[in-house]
Protein backbone atom coordinates (compact mmCIF):
# COMPACT_ATOMS: atom_id res chain seq x y z
CA UNK A 1 0.00 0.00 0.00
CA UNK A 2 1.33 3.37 -1.16
CA UNK A 3 -0.04 6.61 -0.91
CA UNK A 4 -3.28 5.91 1.04
CA UNK A 5 -4.53 8.88 3.27
CA UNK A 6 -7.33 8.09 5.67
CA UNK A 7 -9.23 10.57 7.01
CA UNK A 8 -11.11 9.53 10.64
CA UNK A 9 -13.65 12.22 12.30
CA UNK A 10 -15.28 11.67 15.64
CA UNK A 11 -18.42 12.94 16.09
CA UNK A 12 -18.69 13.29 19.26
CA UNK A 13 -16.95 16.05 21.32
CA UNK A 14 -17.78 14.53 25.42
CA UNK A 15 -14.62 14.65 26.87
CA UNK A 16 -13.97 10.55 27.66
CA UNK A 17 -16.54 9.39 24.81
CA UNK A 18 -17.10 6.15 24.16
CA UNK A 19 -16.96 6.66 20.40
CA UNK A 20 -13.25 7.68 20.77
CA UNK A 21 -12.78 4.85 22.76
CA UNK A 22 -13.84 2.96 19.54
CA UNK A 23 -12.14 5.19 17.20
CA UNK A 24 -8.82 4.23 19.16
CA UNK A 25 -9.07 0.55 18.15
CA UNK A 26 -9.44 1.42 14.62
CA UNK A 27 -7.10 4.30 14.27
CA UNK A 28 -4.51 1.24 16.16
CA UNK A 29 -5.32 -0.81 12.91
CA UNK A 30 -4.75 1.39 10.68
CA UNK A 31 -1.48 1.86 12.09
CA UNK A 32 -0.37 -1.49 11.37
CA UNK A 33 -0.52 -0.98 7.94
CA UNK A 34 2.56 0.02 6.00
CA UNK A 35 2.13 3.28 3.15
CA UNK A 36 -1.07 4.47 5.26
CA UNK A 37 -1.06 7.80 6.58
CA UNK A 38 -3.57 8.87 8.76
CA UNK A 39 -5.51 12.39 9.90
CA UNK A 40 -7.53 11.96 12.67
CA UNK A 41 -9.82 15.08 13.47
CA UNK A 42 -11.44 15.93 16.57
CA UNK A 43 -14.83 18.49 15.61
CA UNK A 44 -14.47 20.18 19.37
CA UNK A 45 -11.01 21.52 17.74
CA UNK A 46 -12.29 23.19 14.68
CA UNK A 47 -15.43 25.69 15.79
CA UNK A 48 -17.67 24.68 12.75
CA UNK A 49 -20.41 27.32 12.20
CA UNK A 50 -24.42 26.24 11.63
CA UNK A 51 -25.44 26.04 8.22
CA UNK A 52 -25.78 29.85 6.69
CA UNK A 53 -23.46 31.62 9.63
CA UNK A 54 -19.94 32.72 8.57
CA UNK A 55 -17.50 30.75 9.73
CA UNK A 56 -15.23 32.36 13.08
CA UNK A 57 -12.57 30.90 11.27
CA UNK A 58 -12.65 30.50 7.92
CA UNK A 59 -8.81 28.95 7.60
CA UNK A 60 -9.58 25.89 9.62
CA UNK A 61 -12.96 25.98 7.69
CA UNK A 62 -11.14 25.52 4.40
CA UNK A 63 -8.45 23.41 6.04
CA UNK A 64 -10.62 21.12 7.63
CA UNK A 65 -12.56 20.45 3.68
CA UNK A 66 -8.77 20.21 1.82
CA UNK A 67 -7.95 17.58 4.28
CA UNK A 68 -10.91 15.34 3.68
CA UNK A 69 -11.26 16.12 0.13
CA UNK A 70 -7.27 15.17 -0.27
CA UNK A 71 -7.91 11.39 1.47
CA UNK A 72 -8.13 7.86 -0.16
CA UNK A 73 -10.97 6.91 1.95
CA UNK A 74 -12.90 8.69 5.22
CA UNK A 75 -13.96 6.48 8.43
CA UNK A 76 -16.89 8.28 10.60
CA UNK A 77 -17.51 7.43 13.82
CA UNK A 78 -20.65 8.50 15.44
CA UNK A 79 -22.60 7.44 18.59
CA UNK A 80 -26.51 7.65 18.20
CA UNK A 81 -28.45 10.26 19.90
CA UNK A 82 -32.26 9.98 19.86
CA UNK A 83 -32.22 7.39 16.97
CA UNK A 84 -29.63 9.50 14.87
CA UNK A 85 -26.40 10.52 14.34
CA UNK A 86 -24.92 13.47 16.79
CA UNK A 87 -25.25 16.90 15.20
CA UNK A 88 -21.81 17.55 15.38
CA UNK A 89 -20.63 14.94 13.00
CA UNK A 90 -23.90 16.11 10.84
CA UNK A 91 -22.43 19.37 11.33
CA UNK A 92 -19.31 18.26 9.63
CA UNK A 93 -20.62 17.18 6.71
CA UNK A 94 -22.41 20.19 6.45
CA UNK A 95 -19.55 22.08 6.21
CA UNK A 96 -17.79 19.90 3.78
CA UNK A 97 -19.09 22.06 0.63
CA UNK A 98 -20.80 21.57 -2.12
CA UNK A 99 -20.33 19.24 -4.15
CA UNK A 100 -19.08 17.39 -0.73
CA UNK A 101 -15.38 16.75 -0.35
CA UNK A 102 -16.31 13.19 0.64
CA UNK A 103 -18.38 12.66 -2.95
CA UNK A 104 -16.52 9.38 -4.93
CA UNK A 105 -14.73 8.85 -1.77
CA UNK A 106 -15.29 5.12 0.31
CA UNK A 107 -16.95 5.45 4.04
CA UNK A 108 -16.40 3.56 6.57
CA UNK A 109 -19.58 3.96 9.26
CA UNK A 110 -18.49 3.62 12.61
CA UNK A 111 -21.45 3.77 14.90
CA UNK A 112 -22.06 2.88 18.97
CA UNK A 113 -24.58 3.46 20.95
CA UNK A 114 -25.69 2.39 24.46
CA UNK A 115 -28.25 0.56 23.44
CA UNK A 116 -29.72 -2.89 23.45
CA UNK A 117 -29.78 -2.89 19.37
CA UNK A 118 -26.72 -0.89 19.33
CA UNK A 119 -26.32 1.92 16.83
CA UNK A 120 -28.69 0.44 14.14
CA UNK A 121 -30.43 3.37 13.26
CA UNK A 122 -27.51 6.58 12.99
CA UNK A 123 -25.37 4.25 10.85
CA UNK A 124 -28.49 4.29 8.41
CA UNK A 125 -28.99 7.64 8.87
CA UNK A 126 -25.40 7.91 8.28
CA UNK A 127 -25.22 5.79 4.83
CA UNK A 128 -27.99 7.54 3.66
CA UNK A 129 -26.54 10.99 3.89
CA UNK A 130 -23.10 9.69 2.84
CA UNK A 131 -25.05 7.77 -0.28
CA UNK A 132 -27.12 11.15 -1.09
CA UNK A 133 -23.81 13.79 -1.41
CA UNK A 134 -22.28 10.84 -3.91
CA UNK A 135 -19.51 9.47 -1.15
CA UNK A 136 -18.94 5.23 -1.45
CA UNK A 137 -20.58 3.83 1.98
CA UNK A 138 -19.37 0.82 2.69
CA UNK A 139 -21.96 -1.94 2.75
CA UNK A 140 -20.92 -3.71 6.75
CA UNK A 141 -21.68 -0.74 9.42
CA UNK A 142 -19.99 -1.19 12.41
CA UNK A 143 -22.73 -0.89 15.05
CA UNK A 144 -21.43 -1.63 19.08
CA UNK A 145 -23.88 -1.83 21.29
CA UNK A 146 -24.12 -1.72 24.89
CA UNK A 147 -21.27 0.65 24.60
CA UNK A 148 -20.69 1.34 28.20
CA UNK A 149 -19.96 -2.12 28.81
CA UNK A 150 -17.50 -3.31 26.22
CA UNK A 151 -15.25 -0.22 27.18
CA UNK A 152 -14.12 0.32 31.00
CA UNK A 153 -13.11 3.65 32.37
CA UNK A 154 -9.48 3.29 30.75
CA UNK A 155 -10.49 3.02 27.68
CA UNK A 156 -10.04 -0.59 27.26
CA UNK A 157 -11.92 -3.08 25.28
CA UNK A 158 -13.41 -5.77 27.74
CA UNK A 159 -14.27 -8.00 25.10
CA UNK A 160 -11.64 -9.86 21.94
CA UNK A 161 -14.97 -10.57 19.92
CA UNK A 162 -16.04 -7.15 19.94
CA UNK A 163 -12.32 -5.25 19.45
CA UNK A 164 -12.12 -7.71 16.30
CA UNK A 165 -15.33 -6.30 15.23
CA UNK A 166 -14.28 -2.54 15.61
CA UNK A 167 -11.08 -3.04 13.50
CA UNK A 168 -12.62 -4.42 10.89
CA UNK A 169 -14.10 -0.77 10.41
CA UNK A 170 -10.23 -0.05 9.56
CA UNK A 171 -9.31 -3.39 8.11
CA UNK A 172 -12.49 -3.25 5.26
CA UNK A 173 -11.92 0.04 4.37
CA UNK A 174 -8.42 -0.72 3.40
CA UNK A 175 -9.44 -3.76 1.77
CA UNK A 176 -11.76 -1.78 -0.60
CA UNK A 177 -9.30 0.68 -1.27
CA UNK A 178 -6.88 -2.03 -2.13
CA UNK A 179 -9.27 -3.73 -4.39
CA UNK A 180 -11.54 -1.22 -5.77
CA UNK A 181 -9.83 2.13 -5.83
CA UNK A 182 -6.08 1.52 -6.15
CA UNK A 183 -6.54 -0.50 -9.22
CA UNK A 184 -8.58 1.74 -10.91
CA UNK A 185 -6.32 4.85 -10.19
CA UNK A 186 -3.47 2.23 -11.76
CA UNK A 187 -5.66 1.50 -14.86
CA UNK A 188 -6.49 5.52 -15.56
CA UNK A 189 -2.37 6.26 -15.12
CA UNK A 190 -1.72 3.90 -17.89
CA UNK A 191 -4.93 4.84 -20.12
CA UNK A 192 -3.71 8.71 -19.43
CA UNK A 193 -0.21 7.64 -20.50
CA UNK A 194 -1.33 5.21 -23.29
CA UNK A 195 -3.11 8.73 -24.49
CA UNK A 196 -0.27 11.28 -24.27
CA UNK A 197 2.30 8.91 -26.56
CA UNK A 198 -0.95 8.56 -29.28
Amino acid sequence: MKNIKIVTICGSVRPGNYTAMALKLALDEFSKMPGVEVISIRLETLDLPLPGMPPKNPAAIEQFQQTVGAATGVLLASPEYHGGISSPMKLAIDNLGFPSMLAGKPVSLLGVAAGVIGAIKSTEQLRAICAHIGAVPLPLAISIARVQQVFDADGRCLDADTEKYIRRAASNLLDYINDAVCPKISLEAILRGQTAES
